[in-house]
């Protein structure tokens, strides 16, 4: 059903979606296995691609107003948008996996960021808080609080420990389209923006800077990188709003698998 432009998923879109991430989880999982030195980003395109369709998928990102790949690829200062290249992975490299699955007539979408190699103390620092500020939102989604709960929650986490937390590029409902209402800020005051009611489908995904907030778009069109040039992490969960705690329903179990290995 729908509230305005919002758009609530019943019990069975749900499932469907939770079908769509897990193979989402999964293609994660086999990229996970791959990220290393030496390994380029367009053969980590390359294999999450061949395993979305092997299993009965549709990369969401591939044709995306003319996106020419299957995951964004965004290293060390790119914060989103990434382009895939033949460029090999280096130690000290932090590597945003962003990867979207169109299964059943709906979207998941999903996003983590690797240390590759040796990694400096203050950059791994990052991802651990941009990491336990997803969370930190994640658990705002719930029935009876509003978007701006998540955000706050979010900001409140990484801002007090000197990160920029980017303005331009937020999370958003997920669904039938890979775009819905209402869009999620990473920055925020609560009890501001849409209320938050069972069956709203969202992706939450801080989008975090070592440095100031401030991002520019490339020549490409795509790419967004900061403007100081220092590093940006990014983790992403597709959640569905529930009464008491939030649903996960997007999984980084694989990914983790994989990288225990």
């Amino acid at each position: 059903m729908a509230s305005g432009s919002i758009q609530y998923k019943t019990e069975e879109e749900i499932d469907l979606i939770r079908a769509s991430a897990l193979v989402l989880a999964k293609a994660h999982g086999e990229v996970a296995s791959m990220v290393k030195e030496g390994v380029t980003t367009r053969q980590l395109d390359k294999r999450a691609e061949e395993f979305i369709r092997d299993h009965g998928g549709v990369p969401s990102f591939k044709g995306y107003n003319k996106f020419p790949f299957s995951l964004c690829l965004s290293p060390n200062s790119v914060v989103v948008h990434g382009f895939a290249t033949d460029e090999p992975l280096k130690s000290g490299d932090i590597l945003s996996v962003d990867c979207g699955v169109f299964l059943n007539g709906f979207h998941s979408d999903s996003a983590y960021t690797y240390p590759i190699g040796e990694v400096a103390p203050e950059v791994l620092t990052l991802l651990r808080e941009t990491k336990a500020s997803l969370y930190k939102g994640i658990e705002q989604a719930v029935s009876g609080n509003r978007v701006g709960d998540i955000s706050y929650a979010i900001q409140n986490h990484v801002a007090p420990l000197g990160y920029g937390v980017v303005r331009e590029l937020v999370g958003h409902g997920v669904g039938a389209k890979l775009h819905e209402k209402p869009e999620v800020p990473n920055y925020g005051k609560r009890g501001s923006g849409p209320l938050l009611q069972t069956g709203l489908v969202l992706a939450i995904e801080p989008m975090v800077n070592l440095g100031k907030k401030d991002v520019v778009q490339e020549a490409d069109g795509w790419t967004i990188r900061t403007k100081d040039r220092k590093p940006s992490a990014h983790f992403e969960h597709t959640v569905v709003v529930r009464k008491d705690k939030a649903e996960i329903l997007t999984s980084f179990e694989y990914i983790e698998k994989a990288l225990q290995q």
